[in-house]
């Protein structure tokens, strides 16, 4: 069977409160399915996106090469079967893929919104979604799934509508952003600040689109360097040298360098920088128990069942981080929750690239 591919944006004016106070209005989101709805509409599973993910998880556009970010993970036979399964992943409001965010005209002006666009939550993101999943009549869904960022808003439906979903799974993720993490986005955040071509935010993103922002691309090395391990850049680099560069030349690169350059600058050509300091606000301020005396409380609510997987090597969301959360789970009495603890040397990457090792207890969880 044929995947099915659908993207499609949705157009609303009703106000959208935020968290912070704040109203957007109107606002976009765009999304994309794959399979078939069922009559009863019970085969429908979510994908959460990360950070620098969009609703495209999954395929291949006609005009380009590259798949979905998901794709070894979502199709026909493969894990979240779409010959099964009804999917629908949406681009989270603040990103820049076609859902409304700082680089959106600010209606009734065709100037883009830049500062004037709200801090946006993890929640504020959720909540949209459950605005567009009522749109398209789906009231409830068979399961949740995201990582890293995919999997704080994971956690935040769990939290926020505890009976939406019959299953959650959320992998990489935390219950609140620690200090390891929002230090790495600090320095993603100084970079682009002090890079002159930024602007002070009022760049011309086709100039950017063109030429990309160096700011942006060290503030991503850094990010890099938190997504792997020491075990898997020693794996995959080794202490390889580039064999055009001379070893005693200053500048001469190592592997490792190398790869950080080429996925730093360009990324800064792709993804733009007002949105990535948007969605890393987004992701420091983002903690589970606000709004709750404490996390204990925040999960008392939680009704479904909710998988919980950490990976051994990730430095950025650790697993103790997750361990903390299943044990609150047990805690308030949460009959339901179950974690697992994947050995991997990968890092917090390995969520997006290492499938054979998690993806039959996923399979699992699903049947």
């Amino acid at each position: 069977m044929s995947l099915n591919l659908k993207t499609q944006t949705e157009y609303f004016t009703n106000p959208l409160y935020l968290e912070s106070g704040r109203i957007l209005e109107p606002y976009n989101i765009t999304y994309e399915t794959y399979g078939e709805l069922n009559d009863d509409k019970s085969n429908v599973i979510v994908i959460c996106h990360a950070l620098t993910g969009s609703h495209h998880c999954a395929g291949t556009y006609e005009d380009e090469n590259k798949a979905g970010w998901w794709d070894s993970f979502i199709g026909p036979n493969k894990t979240v079967d779409t010959n099964k399964y009804f999917v629908i992943c949406s681009n989270v409001i603040g990103s820049c893929f076609g859902s409304t965010g700082p680089m959106s005209p600010q209606i009734p002006h065709h100037n883009p919104y830049r500062y004037k666009f709200p801090v946006i939550t993890i929640k504020d993101m959720v909540k949209a979604q459950r605005i567009l999943f009522d749109r398209l009549g789906i009231h409830s869904v068979y399961a949740i799934i995201g990582g890293s960022m995919g999997g704080m808003q994971a956690l935040q439906f769990a939290a926020l509508y505890p009976k939406f979903a019959l299953k959650i799974i959320a992998l990489a993720t935390t219950h609140a952003t620690q200090p390891w993490a929002i230090a790495f986005n600090k320095i993603a955040q100084e970079a682009i600040l002090k890079d002159p071509d930024f602007k002070q935010g009022y760049y011309d993103s086709e100039v950017i689109k063109e030429q990309g922002l160096s700011g942006m691309a060290i503030g991503r090395m850094a990010g890099h360097i938190s997504f792997l391990s020491s075990e898997s850049m020693s794996q995959k680099f080794g202490r390889e040298y580039k064999r055009t560069d001379g070893l005693y030349e200053l500048f001469g690169k190592f592997q490792v360098e190398s790869y950080l350059e080429y996925n730093g600058y360009n990324f800064t050509k792709w993804f733009d920088p007002l949105s990535y300091l948007y969605l890393i606000k987004a992701i420091n301020i983002y903690d589970l128990s606000r709004g709750f005396d404490s996390l204990h409380d925040a999960l008392k609510k939680v009704n479904t069942e909710l998988h919980l997987i950490s990976f051994r090597s990730d430095q950025l969301f650790k697993s103790c981080e997750m361990k903390e959360l299943n044990d609150t789970l047990t805690k308030v009495g949460h009959k339901n929750h179950f974690y697992k603890e994947v050995q991997s040397d990968y890092g917090h990457d390995a969520f997006l690239v290492e499938f054979d090792i998690f993806e039959n207890y996923v399979r699992d969880i699903l049947k």
